[in-house]
């Protein structure tokens, strides 16, 4: 749920427009003008008798006006009067009550003039009267003895007053009395009782009146009321008047309605326009009647009419004459209904259609004042000049009256005066002045110079010209200096000079020119503008729920015109944040810690600056758990029922789903509550069962969304009467414990299951399939007996059953137990093994009889253990295995056996007691199998063509091994794997020297053992043979020959010549030739940077202090290219993978680089290139 709202600017220049337009009519005070009245007190004047009496009058004019009073028609000479003085420069009286002055000698109608050459203007006829606020008038008041459901009506009859005061009935505590629809205040202040009750019965009815101008409260004596109820007066006049059926024992009767006002069918009611129509109809009855309001032949007026003291009276603010008419109210019960007809005639006192507005003219011109009224009845027209009816004023040939209109033609300066309108009727009167002022002036404009006017984009822009002039100035305008005069629908052009583009946009900004023009000169002044980005709040608050005590965020993003400083300002429904901690107030956002249920409302984000506003709010729903219910009340009471009700707590903003119902039972489980039933949320009654003999307590928690509620308070208790039990105990056994006992057990009943005093047990049982008779013993109120002397595992019937000093509960079902069972006697025969491989075999036996098991067949079980393997004739610690068949099998199967091995096993039976005698020990043993690895293979003595093979024979041979088997092959410079060779060894064997292999080549080994089934598993290894001695002393010579070293220090010291040389023609921005021999073969990879940057293609400062080398450049999968020649030091080894040890035989681990092809023969390589020792070098 999220609202938007946002606040123009277009309603604020439209209120600064309207502004100007009047400021524009007025004239410069620096010029001669009639006078004018600004300030007066109001037609009737109500003042506080205790102090001043402030009677305003203020007026401007050019030369500035001289001020004179009235007073009920004639001169108020006002140095005559010492307590009254008026204030300098003003013609305002102060007339001085506080020192001795009364009030109401100064009663009155009094009247301001102020005048200068130029006229006179006057004020309203003020009538000036002291507010009064009598006491009340003592009278001797009767209590009020009124029957049940009679109607009343207690009597303010407040005291006159000035104003009238204002009327509220309270009793003697100064609290308000409870009014309804059955009791209510009339518009005269009387307390009217559509019927009465006996709660009405009260002896401080006290009616108050407040007159607020005084700031005073007048209390009437207390009325007294007595309301009699039929019962209490049958009883009063019984006592007194013995046998009597004069009143009988009659009900109150009800009675249909009959109004208390108005009275009679219809009555009439005169209101004048604009003011608040008050209609009232309060109607007796009972039961109390309901008051409807229509109006005939037409509609109540909407959004005008309100209803008011439980619809009694109608509301209608704002009446117009099309509000006259007849409105009905009825009051209505069940018992029929009476209705009153008000006729409402609207008139109006004088209201302006065209009041007269001040005229400037210049010599010879002409001109009109008008002054048009409405009224009803029409008002009547009068005219005055200077303050003096204008049929006795001087003349002047310029002017003419025509009813509502002076007309005015070729005015000289001695036509300047001021003119007064009254529009006048029954109900009131309007006076204006107006003045004609006759001036010559060129044009000023009144704006000031260069005045910037700031706006919103999309917005109008209102761009001021307030000028004056006299004849009238015509005005235009223009854009920019040199611009040409605007023209068209794009602009708006206003009488008082104003310009305004009615959606402004960014290319309206500039310098606009006003020229003021008239026939005695001209005038201009510039005004600029600037057009401003909008406001907005481009991410919103938004609706959130969250639970209490959790914490809320809301977003406020805004984006605005870098020119304008917003100010952001967060209001909690419509008003300001608390004043609380918990409220953080972020850059863009607004969090609330803590939440609690008062946080609840609509969160408003406004952003002001000085030209726009604009606002967005979202609504905060705090939810939590539910109040727990209350009122918890019990009706209903039955013996095995009872109906519960209660009324919910607050839901918290979240529904109540379900109503949970828990119970107390303080009789046999005080403080333990149980769960008794749940019923929708929107139920909150609810008929529970009970059970006998249980003190009944109840409880109700509400649950909604968020959780449970806390539980309500306990309703009051409910004891049920005694019953013989209604069930019996449940999960009854008969299960031995001993050979010779049968144990019988069950679940005793709960307290509450009890159903009266003297709970106990009677327990029954008798052998199955015997014809006995049920043996029986009562118990108390336990959980357990025990048969002794029983035979060993026999099938036994048993019940139980539960009783109390009131009876026996239902008779029980009966159950199947069974006497205590002993150890099997006799082992399962004909154990025979069936080997299926050499690690699983097959056990089979058969049977134990039934009878011999003595107690529940469980299964059979079967331990078995190795005894020695047939291949080391060596004994070890016997650990047994155990695997347990279940229930009657016969068979199973032995896993996980070792090959070519002997094994033995017997089977024995189990019961519910434990396993029965083994029957005799089974031998089998296990064919071979095929063996595991070698423990181990080890590879030494590496020469130029042999290796030395060591190994271990398998930890677990499995049989008899027959031999080994050996597979090779070698491995070059590629990975890739040469032929292979496989050869055949004794298993008496444990080591093998393999000769003719090649030098310098790794090998990979295979190696695995072999019984009579087959081969085991292989284990791996590789090996080296070493190097030719006489190459590698030719490779370590090398770096030691003289030439060599001499080559390398001429290398080095052509690298140095050519960086000095780089850097020489990279300071100069030269090309040098190693960088032209690389353009014109470029590796696509590296792409040299344009020579405006600055740079040198990719010959960058970082590569300056570093040494060049051949091949340098690398390509992108950084691996590095071969050009020249393949040979290179890594290929023999001294690469990172390659080492030798102190005797020079090689030691290093296949390495995953590419090696060189060896030579045929016994040939050596040839000796690395000086070339190749170069780049190695470097």
């Amino acid at each position: 749920m999220m609202k938007k709202m946002s606040i123009s600017t277009s309603k604020t220049s439209l209120v600064l427009f309207l502004c100007q337009i009047i400021s524009a009519l007025d004239v410069p005070l620096d010029l001669s003008q009639p006078p004018t009245i600004t300030q007066q007190s109001p037609k009737d004047y109500i003042v506080d008798p205790r102090e001043n009496i402030v009677i305003q009058c203020e007026a401007k004019g050019k030369p500035p006006p001289s001020f004179s009073w009235t007073r009920n028609g004639t001169h108020f000479d006002i140095d005559k009067d010492a307590q009254v003085t008026m204030k300098p420069n003003s013609g305002t009286l102060v007339i001085n009550i506080m020192n001795g002055g009364k009030a109401e000698a100064y009663e009155g109608v009094y009247q301001c003039t102020a005048r200068n050459e130029r006229g006179a203007a006057i004020s309203n006829n003020i009538v000036v009267r002291p507010s009064r606020s009598p006491l009340w008038t003592k009278e001797k008041l009767e209590p009020n003895h009124v029957r049940e459901g009679d109607s009343l009506v207690l009597h303010c009859r407040p005291p006159v007053g000035l104003p009238p005061p204002i009327i509220f009935w309270m009793d003697n505590a100064f609290q308000r009395l409870p009014q309804s629809e059955r009791v209510s205040q009339g518009l005269n202040g009387d307390l009217y009782f559509s019927n009465v009750q006996p709660e009405d019965t009260r002896e401080d009815y006290i009616c108050y009146a407040r007159f607020n101008h005084t700031q005073t409260i007048q209390q009437k004596q207390p009325i007294s009321v007595k309301v009699f109820s039929m019962d209490s007066l049958n009883d009063t006049i019984a006592a007194n008047l013995s046998d009597t059926d004069i009143f009988g024992a009659k009900p109150v009767t009800e009675r249909q309605p009959v109004l208390l006002t108005p009275t009679g069918s219809t009555s009439t009611k005169v209101e004048l326009r604009g003011n608040v129509l008050l209609l009232e109809c309060i109607a007796a009855g009972l039961p109390t009647p309901v008051i409807r309001w229509i109006k005939e032949g037409g509609e109540l007026p909407a959004n005008r009419t309100f209803f008011e003291n439980f619809k009694k009276t109608l509301k209608i603010i704002d009446v117009s004459e099309a509000d006259s008419g007849n409105y009905k109210c009825i009051a209505r019960n069940a018992l029929g209904s009476v209705h009153h007809v008000i006729s409402v005639t609207v008139k109006a006192a004088p209201y302006w259609i065209t009041a007269p507005r001040n005229l400037v003219l210049s010599p010879g011109e002409d001109g009109t004042l008008i002054c048009r009224a409405n009224g009803n009845p029409k008002p009547s027209i009068s005219w005055l000049a200077n303050g003096v009816p204008i049929a006795i004023a001087p003349e002047d040939p310029s002017r003419k009256v025509d009813g509502d209109t002076i007309i005015f033609s070729h005015v000289q300066e001695r036509s300047s005066a001021v003119y007064q309108c009254n529009a006048s009727n029954e109900y009131g009167y309007l006076l204006a002045n107006a003045f004609v002022n006759v001036l010559a002036e060129p044009p000023r404009i009144l704006t000031p110079a260069n005045k910037l006017y700031q706006v919103i984009a999309d917005s109008p822009a209102l761009l001021d010209c307030a000028y004056f002039g006299s004849p009238k100035p015509e005005i235009e305008w223009f854009k920019g200096v040199k611009g040409s005069i605007l023209r068209g629908n794009e602009y708006v052009f206003h009488d008082n000079g104003t310009l305004e583009i009615p959606v402004a946009q960014k290319n309206n900004a500039g310098t606009y020119t006003c020229v003021a023009r008239n026939k005695l000169g001209k005038i201009q002044n510039e005004v600029q503008l600037e057009i401003k980005d909008p406001t907005m709040i481009i991410k919103q608050p938004e609706y959130k729920v969250i639970q209490r005590y959790g914490q809320v965020s809301f977003e406020c993003i805004i984006k605005h015109d870098s020119t304008l400083l917003p100010t952001v300002t967060w209001l909690k429904d419509n008003d300001e944040l608390p004043d609380d901690e918990r409220f953080l107030v972020g850059k863009d956002n607004l969090t609330i810690m803590n939440v609690t249920d008062k946080d609840d409302g609509t969160y408003t984000c406004i952003v002001n600056t000085t030209l726009d506003s604009v606002s967005a709010s979202a609504v905060l729903t705090v939810v939590a758990r539910p109040n727990p219910p209350f009122d918890l009340e019990l009706t209903g009471q039955l013996e095995r029922s009872i109906d519960l009700s209660w009324l919910p707590g607050d839901e918290n903003n979240s529904p109540i789903t379900s109503f949970v119902i828990e119970f107390e039972d303080a009789l046999h489980e005080p403080g333990v509550w149980r769960y008794q039933t749940e019923v929708p949320g929107s139920q909150t009654t609810a008929q529970l069962k009970l059970s006998p003999y249980v003190n009944y307590s109840f409880r109700v928690i509400a649950v909604n969304r968020i959780g449970r509620s806390q539980p309500s308070e306990p309703s009051e208790q409910y004891l049920t009467k005694s019953a013989s039990p209604d069930e019996n105990p449940a999960n009854v056994q008969g299960i031995g414990s001993e050979p010779d006992n049968l144990v019988i057990t069950w679940e005793p009943l709960k307290g509450f299951q009890s159903n009266g005093p003297g709970l106990q047990y009677k327990v029954s049982w008798r052998q199955k399939d015997v014809d006995d008779e049920w043996t029986s013993v009562i118990v108390a109120n336990v959980s357990k007996y025990i048969v002794s002397g029983t035979p060993t595992f026999v099938p036994y019937e048993v019940k139980v059953q539960a009783l109390n000093d009131l009876g026996y509960a239902p008779e029980p079902s009966e159950v199947i137990g069974h006497s205590g069972e002993d150890l099997p006697m006799v082992a399962p025969g004909n154990v025979q093994v069936h080997v299926i491989n050499s690690t699983l075999a097959k056990v089979h036996w058969d049977p134990v009889p039934l009878k011999s098991v003595r107690g529940h067949l469980q299964g059979y079980k079967v331990y078995y253990w190795k005894v020695q393997s047939l291949s080391r004739r060596s004994r070890r610690h016997v650990e047994k295995k155990i695997l347990t068949f279940r229930g009657n099998k016969t068979f199973g199967m032995l896993p996980g056996l070792e090959p070519y091995s002997s094994y033995k096993l017997n089977v024995r039976v189990v019961n519910g007691k434990g396993e029965g005698p083994a029957s005799p020990d089974k031998v089998f043993k296990t064919p071979e199998g095929v063996p595991s690895s070698p423990s181990f293979l080890k590879i030494t003595n590496p020469t130029l063509d042999s290796l030395t093979l060591e190994w271990g024979s398998p930890t677990h041979p499995n049989g008899v091994l027959t031999s080994y088997t050996l597979k090779f092959q070698p491995i070059n410079n590629t990975h890739e794997l040469g032929p292979l060779v496989e050869i055949r060894i004794p298993a008496n064997e444990s080591s093998l020297i393999l000769k003719n292999l090649n030098y310098s080549t790794r090998y990979k080994f295979y190696f695995n053992a072999q019984t009579s089934v087959g081969s085991g598993s292989q284990i791996t290894e590789e090996a080296v043979t070493i190097m030719d001695e006489a190459m590698a002393s030719r490779q370590v010579d090398i770096a030691t020959q003289g030439w060599f070293i001499g080559l390398m220090c001429a290398v080095a010291l052509l690298i140095l010549i050519l960086l000095i040389v780089c850097f020489i023609r990279r300071n100069k921005g030269g090309k040098y030739p190693v960088k032209e021999k690389e353009d014109a073969h470029a590796d696509p990879e590296i792409q040299p940077m344009k020579e405006d940057d600055g740079t040198f293609g990719e010959y960058s400062d970082a590569e300056d202090h570093k040494p060049l080398k051949k091949g340098s450049r690398t390509p992108s999968d950084r691996t590095v290219k071969k050009e020249d020649s393949d040979d290179s030091l890594v290929d023999y080894g001294e690469g990172v993978n390659g080492q030798f040890n102190e005797d020079g035989s090689f030691i290093g681990q296949y390495s995953g680089k590419k090696e060189k092809e060896p030579a045929e023969g016994n040939e050596s390589s040839e000796a690395p290139s000086p070339v190749n020792a170069m780049n190695s070098f470097v």
